[in-house]
């Protein structure tokens, strides 16, 4: 009862903190617009916002945006942006939704489509086109506009693969590029982990499933989930083999979610360990002022696109996430709202966003601009991928299914079950979460 009683206030006081960030607009009165975002660690995401309300109010004479920031971490944000998007009281009119909860919040009804409101913005012409999957949903409409994203490739140490003897610049064109690099490097020092891949999803798993011929987990065209997939047991049988020879951190480090942090603070700057897929941010880690300074990074270290199977058509993959900028369904200024969007997502500010961030480009221009370009001695590299990158199909039950690809891939590598095995259990469990009429086998 105690507990309860706890939960109600808690709810109570978050939603009397998000009604106070509400205006009292009439029909003649002023117009406001409550813009809810993400606050904590996120300084440049905060600037953005503050520069854009000043921008826009002197833009739009009457109009007052009300900047309502959510304190906490990410799953906090989650949850305080749900409650709020309960009550026309306290929806917010923009916001920055996770792309990975887009569709979800789609589904319930808390989002406008925007493609109406994107038919004479010329400046959606300059958003990549991948980036752009971030704001989909099933129907095929855009409901929002990436903020930002990021893509992973292969990380490696130069110092290590060349006393192995591989010639550089390295370009692994398959997974059995992959395996000979490993291999190469472990005979020639033991004491070297020679290639790690995590045991989840976004920097291991998806990658390799991804990569597979017309692998996937979700047929977008007939709206339904993949089971029998050959390249399901082939990126699991892939995993098995780097961790039983060795080839990888033990399977008990794997299955640490925190192993990324040995892997790119202490194995890779003391060359003790060969290669490691990424994310694009790495660099923020290594640069001045990141948690694992290393002021030779830039030096030691390379990138490479992660390579398909066999070397097929596009040749290489990647795998993409990050924010964007939605608009309240129950919004009563679409057109304002609408408009707030595309000023925060301008060139300009887009560019000075992005560079304050050391975030992936959205838009092309900005990509190529040279602020951009300085960023870090990677960004190019590491923004060339997001044309063959990929967006997880986040759909309303995604989170159990992520859970459930997750699941088989950590039962491989800690030895559990053989790649088959752990596919079937993986179809089966998928099956029980979204229907029969809603999986077909590929």
């Amino acid at each position: 009862m105690r507990g309860i009683t706890k939960t109600v206030i808690a709810a109570a006081a978050i939603s009397l903190a998000l009604t106070g960030c509400s205006g009292d607009d009439t029909a003649d009165g002023p117009q406001t617009l409550r813009i809810v975002y993400k606050n904590a660690d996120a300084a440049p995401l905060v600037a953005l916002m503050e520069n854009v309300k000043e921008e826009f109010e002197a833009a739009n004479e009457g109009v007052t945006v009300e900047l309502a920031p959510i304190e906490g971490n990410d799953e906090d944000y989650a949850t305080k942006l749900a409650l709020s998007q309960r009550s026309p009281d306290t929806a917010p009119d923009v916001f920055v939704e996770d792309s990975f909860k887009l569709r979800a919040d789609v589904d319930a009804g808390y989002v406008l489509q925007l493609d109406d409101y994107l038919s004479d913005w010329e400046d959606w012409d300059s958003f990549n086109e991948t980036a752009k999957q971030a704001g989909l949903a099933d129907d095929g409409g855009t409901y929002a506009i990436p903020l930002e994203t990021d893509t992973r490739v292969i990380w490696y140490n130069k110092n290590v693969l060349g006393a192995a003897g591989i010639e550089l610049p390295w370009q692994p064109e398959s997974w059995d590029d992959l395996l000979t690099m490993a291999r190469t490097v472990k005979d020639s020092n033991p004491d070297v982990i020679p290639f790690s891949m995590y045991a989840g999803t976004m920097q291991s798993f998806y990658e390799l499933l991804y990569g597979t011929e017309g692998g996937t987990l979700y047929d977008a065209d007939e709206q339904k989930w993949v089971t029998g997939s050959q390249g399901f047991i082939d990126s699991l049988a892939f995993l098995k083999t780097i961790y039983d020879e060795g080839l990888a951190v033990t399977p008990a480090q794997a299955l640490d979610a925190n192993i990324w942090q040995p892997i790119v603070g202490e194995m890779l700057p003391q060359d003790r360990m060969g290669a490691t897929v990424e994310g694009s941010y790495a660099p923020q880690f290594w640069q001045p002022g990141g948690q694992f300074e290393w002021p030779e990074y830039s030096e030691v270290m390379a990138t490479a696109p992660f390579p398909t199977q066999n070397g097929q058509e596009p040749g290489a993959v990647s795998m993409s996430g990050g924010w964007t900028l939605a608009v309240g369904a129950g919004t009563e200024e679409p057109e304002l709202a609408a408009d707030f969007v595309k000023m925060a997502l301008s060139y300009e500010n887009s560019l000075e966003y992005t560079v304050d961030s050391s975030k992936i480009a959205v838009r092309t221009d900005v990509a190529e601009a040279p602020e951009y370009l300085d960023m870090n001695p990677f960004a190019s590299e590491v923004t060339e991928v997001l044309d063959v990158s990929n967006y997880r199909p986040a759909t309303s039950d995604f989170a159990e299914i992520d859970a459930a690809v997750l699941t088989a891939t950590q039962e491989v590598v800690a030895g559990g079950k053989s790649p088959e095995e752990a596919a079937a259990a993986y179809d089966e469990t998928l099956t029980k979460i979204v229907g029969d009429e809603f999986v077909v086998e590929k």
